[in-house]
């Protein structure tokens, strides 16, 4: 990473090499920033990297958009993303699909690519595999003005993230979400310290994979967020906690097998940039949850 007051001092050239791929293939937007140095905060960089973009001619926001590469293309992929491009799918799972999950993908993106003429464009990094099909299905209806908009849209908010994890400053983006959990032993009114908790991606045509696992500290909580410091991706999660053990491990008298062994939590993430909290309130017989933040 390179610190904002590096930029404002940086040669012309040194800073649009810094800043050259947070808009995909298209460093003729840092170029285009860099006269107006220097800037007091990362966003006032970055609402000026957006200005470049809105008030540039629709020629050049197409290309932009057509810089794009599209989602899951095994012969993009086989060619050479950029790096960013590359993190950016391979986090969401993009490498990794079923054979159902990639002939979604194929569907969806050659649909898109016949009625639009340019490829589909999302910020992965804030969505699951199933949450990007959906979107890729609401959009599909819409006109080709409302798409070159949305398009627009969504490239800045891979810009926003991609130029969050490139500057530091003293100002921070609101590009990052949090998801964590808190256990709480409602049989003996204290927090439950050592719960073995899972977080689980789920998928409707493929393969639901595990995101983190941790274990609950002296408070209940784990000791760090399950999902921080980067957007909570849409989608659908289990939370699952092992409570079996838990009480088994404090003495508690259980049936054989127990009543409640290992609890599945399902939820859904709809604000990837939002705090989501999501506690259990546990007994050997009982448990409850709710949406805090």
């Amino acid at each position: 990473m390179t610190t904002l007051i590096g930029l404002n001092n940086a040669s012309r050239n040194d800073f649009v090499a810094a800043l050259a791929n947070v808009f995909e293939h298209s460093p003729w937007i840092a170029e285009q920033v860099a006269m107006d140095r220097p800037y007091a905060g990362i966003a006032q960089l970055f609402t000026a990297m957006k200005a470049a973009v809105e008030r540039a001619p629709a020629e050049l926001q197409l290309a932009l958009i057509k810089a794009h590469p599209d989602l899951a293309d095994k012969t993009q992929r086989a060619a050479g993303l950029t790096d960013d491009s590359f993190a950016e799918q391979n986090g969401a799972g993009l490498d990794r699909l079923s054979d159902a999950e990639y002939e979604a993908f194929q569907r969806v993106n050659n649909s898109y690519r016949a009625k639009f003429g340019f490829p589909y464009i999302v910020c992965v990094r804030r969505h699951t595999k199933d949450s990007i099909l959906r979107n890729f299905e609401r959009r599909l209806p819409n006109d080709i003005a409302v798409e070159i908009t949305n398009s627009v849209e969504e490239i800045f908010r891979i810009a926003a993230l991609r130029l969050d994890q490139t500057v530091t400053a003293d100002d921070r983006l609101a590009v990052h979400g949090r998801l964590s959990t808190h256990v709480l032993d409602t049989h003996s009114g204290r927090p439950a310290a050592g719960v073995a908790v899972e977080l689980v991606e789920l998928s409707e045509l493929g393969v639901s994979r595990i995101v983190t696992r941790a274990s609950t500290n002296a408070d209940g909580r784990t000791d760090h967020p399950l999902i921080g410091g980067r957007p909570v991706p849409a989608g659908t999660y289990e939370l699952r906690f092992n409570v079996g053990d838990y009480f088994a491990g404090r003495g508690v008298p259980l049936s054989d097998p127990p009543f409640l062994d290992r609890i599945p939590l399902r939820f859904s993430v709809s604000e990837p940039e939002g705090h989501l909290h999501v506690p259990l309130l546990v007994t050997p017989w009982s448990y409850a949850t709710y949406r805090g933040s």
